[in-house]
């Protein structure tokens, strides 16, 4: 294929030279729990002097090589929580190297874990689940909710103060939002939170949580299967059967998936709106929706030997129902006049498909470590709605009309990545390239004129990263180029203005360094955020008689540069976040057109710079059989906007606090009572004028030495978890008023023989993929 052989030269091109003649020392470090132990310090020292020779740190998979220069020389390993390692250098092959936990060097109150929960490790926040209360979490889902820092919902994790993460399991990018459900807590060994992840990443990351799980199980074949029962205002089903099969070096990996889930979205919207006059909305929503999922997941792997292993991976989602209805009851206000009442009844009925398939391959030659992944993904939607509305106005004319519409998206993306890790200068040197095409077409029919848009996209990146150890000092510096060249298409006709070109260079660097017990980590990286094809998409879409909604194919991308600080101390964590937003992209209102000014449009348009500050302190100490954990995160920034009422500071922080307690009760029971509460303050485009609070309950039990786990939940026992929202766009003011429902679940898991996957593909277009 043409664009492998192209960034394969590219990746060549960049590849520097090395020429080693001393003998090579090798190994693989694990920790107690025979997990591979990574970020590990590792130093060739001369005899009898001990004088410093050269060193290097483990890789994420625990293995480490460096040259020895004489015979006359000795290897120390070391890293903080386990007892110092000194090796004879002979043979050069050490083979699997087991580090045990030193106790003198740990946190005093802990519970069976020997390290502490959260902790500063290289560039990474690591917290310890093996051996704590967070084992019974639940699903993956759950647990990661429970880390300072996280909020987890439905798949979709975010890190305070940077956003959306990316979800590494294993060093495999996870494709699902259902994959973290599919982990169970209690086969979770430990979790990483990058908040600047550098090079090595697409820089429109600006935050990575990697997974890493226990060790396998024997070979043969083994099963997980969940099923899920809730309530809210209806029912929702869930069952996911994952199995595995290993047999020497063979692996096949799969899982089947199905959910059947209704719920509803229920909202009191006041909008008031300036244009020629002003026009102020009050509308009662209502919105049950009733979505159906069926997936299926299909991996093999092969490991020939210890250096070489490759797999293919073929997922498979579709929605074959989202059905969605509105009920909205309105009254229209000109200049405080009544100008008429309407009802209208709206129902969707969408359907979605997405194929995605993997191919990887990883290997080693002599001291070069290769990683090939090669990606396709293909999806479709069709969305037809139709919207009924009667309107009375004020001088009691009646004026009813049916609204049909119909949009539909089609999306196709090609991709592929390889990174090359080599030892370098007492260090750990690395190299990649990644080439993007995709392609998105989007049309839309309705009593707008119709559209028809279509963007297609080359991307191509390479970046250069390189990591050492200065004694204890761990310092990593990379540097990321992309290059995105996008052509925006109307009815077949390439539109020049549209159309862009983007080079951009990020780079980024982390010094880690301990104090005594003090962890400190200190990094700064460059990222970008790209426009969603949606938001590019010129299709205007019809919201009711007054609103209209549609993208900006001018948006630019938001460049942001951020410095952070992160330190650790015993069971306390404290993490401070800076960054400067250039272009920052937010959603405004406008009037449609001169001819009929009482109709707004939403589109989306860029800031020049917006300034933010988030920090995080977070306690999670353990006495006896409690173990709380308390978090108050805080949320600033500096932007002014135009509102209505002229340009407008919104610089007031925010205040967020959450109070997770467990309880670790006999006979294999875990009690969880957590609470979480906000204050007002602004953020974005937004100001929060009533904050919502919230009381969750959990009951976790275990049968059968833990292969069998219940667990009941109970959230938002009061109703009180939404927030009332006041939002500026441009011409228009907004008062959201969302409801808010408890609801209640039941969550029962059985395991046999579970044995994770050995797939190691880490994929590839992952960024551009995030935009479809």
């Amino acid at each position: 294929m043409r664009f492998i052989k192209i960034f394969l030269f590219a990746l060549i091109g960049i590849t520097l030279p090395v020429t080693l003649s001393a003998q090579t020392i090798s190994g693989k470090l694990i920790d107690e729990n025979s997990q591979p132990l990574s970020y590990a310090n590792v130093v060739l020292l001369s005899l009898p002097d001990s004088a410093f020779v050269s060193g290097t740190i483990s890789g994420e998979d625990g293995a480490f090589k460096l040259e020895a220069t004489s015979r006359n020389q000795i290897l120390k390993i070391s890293t903080i929580g386990y007892k110092t390692v000194y090796k004879p250098i002979a043979p050069a092959n050490l083979g699997t190297v087991q580090l045990v936990a030193d106790a003198q060097q740990l946190g005093e109150v802990v519970v069976e874990a020997d390290l502490p929960k959260t902790r500063v490790k290289g560039n990474a926040m690591v917290t310890t689940v093996t051996g704590s209360v967070l084992e019974k979490a639940g699903t993956g889902n759950d647990l990661l909710d429970k880390i300072p820092g996280l909020s987890a919902k439905d798949g979709s994790v975010n890190v305070f103060g940077s956003g959306a993460a990316e979800i590494y399991i294993n060093g495999r990018k996870m494709r699902n939002s259902s994959e973290l459900d599919q982990l169970s807590s209690d086969d979770i060994k430990s979790v990483e939170v990058l908040r600047n992840p550098g090079a090595r990443y697409d820089a429109s990351v600006k935050a990575v949580v990697r997974i890493i799980t226990k060790k396998p199980q024997g070979e043969g074949f083994g099963f997980n299967n969940r099923a899920y029962v809730g309530y809210q205002y209806d029912l929702g089903l869930l069952d996911q059967f994952n199995f595995n099969y290993r047999k020497g070096g063979f692996d096949l990996g799969g899982m089947l998936f199905g959910r059947d889930n209704k719920f509803e979205e229920n909202k009191i919207l006041t909008q008031k709106t300036y244009l020629d006059k002003v026009w102020s909305q009050n509308s009662d929503m209502k919105s049950p929706f009733h979505t159906q999922n069926i997936a299926a997941m299909l991996s093999l792997n092969y490991q020939f030997n210890e250096n070489q292993v490759m797999g293919v991976r073929y997922d498979f989602d579709r929605n074959p129902q989202i059905e969605m209805r509105l009920d909205m009851n309105s009254s229209i206000h000109v200049d405080n006049l009544l100008e008429e009442e309407s009802k209208s009844n709206t129902h969707s009925m969408t359907t979605n498909n997405r194929h995605t398939v993997n191919a990887y391959y990883n290997g080693n030659f002599n001291d070069w470590n290769v990683d090939l992944n090669m990606d396709g993904m293909w999806s479709d939607s069709n969305n037809p709605i139709v919207a009924e509305e009667y309107v009375k106005q004020s001088y009691n004319k009646e004026v009813n009309s049916t609204i049909h519409t119909l949009g539909k998206n089609r999306n196709e993306l090609y991709a592929a990545k390889l990174v090359m890790e080599h030892p370098l200068w007492e260090g750990s040197f690395s190299i990649g390239s990644e080439y993007t095409y995709s392609s998105r077409v989007n049309q839309y029919e309705n009593i707008i004129p119709d559209n028809d848009n279509k963007i297609q996209e080359n991307a191509v990146s390479a970046f250069a990263m390189y990591a050492r150890s200065f004694g204890q000092l761990q310092v990593q510096a990379g540097v990321r180029y992309e290059h995105l060249n996008s052509d925006y298409y109307e009815f077949g006709k390439r539109m020049d203005e549209q159309s862009r070109k983007y080079d951009n260079v990020f780079p980024s660097v982390s010094l880690s360094y301990p104090i005594g017990k003090v962890q400190l980590m200190v990094s700064y990286s460059g990222n970008i955020e790209r426009p969603s094809y949606y938001k590019l998409s010129s299709a205007v879409i019809y919201g009711n008689k007054y609103t209209y909604e549609s993208g900006n194919p001018l948006l630019r991308s938001s460049i942001q540069n951020t410095l952070s600080l992160n330190t650790s101390w015993k069971w306390l964590y404290f993490n401070m976040n800076y960054s400067r937003i250039k272009d920052m992209q937010i959603q405004v209102s406008q009037s449609y057109s001169d001819a009929d000014p009482s109709i707004s449009l939403f589109t989306h348009t860029n800031v020049p710079k917006v300034d933010k500050l988030n920090t995080t302190l977070s306690a999670s100490p353990t006495i006896g059989i409690w173990s709380p954990q308390f978090t108050a995160m805080y949320s600033q920034q500096w932007f002014v906007m135009d509102t209505p009422d002229g340009p407008r500071n919104l610089n007031n922080p925010i205040g967020f606090f959450q109070w997770n307690n467990t309880f670790s009760l006999p006979k294999d029971f875990q009690l969880n009572i957590d609470l979480e509460t906000s204050t007002r303050g602004e953020d974005s485009s937004y100001r929060i004028i009533e904050p919502g609070s919230s009381v969750n309950i959990s009951l976790y039990k275990g049968f059968l030495g833990g292969k069998l786990t219940v667990q009941l939940q109970a959230n938002d026992l009061f109703n009180t978890s939404s927030s009332d929202i006041l939002m500026y766009s441009g011409n228009r003011i907004t008062i959201l008023q969302p409801e808010s429902r408890r609801s209640f679940s039941m969550t029962v898991r059985y395991k046999f023989n579970t044995a994770k996957s050995k797939y190691k593909g880490t994929g590839a277009g992952d960024s551009q993929k995030n935009r479809m």
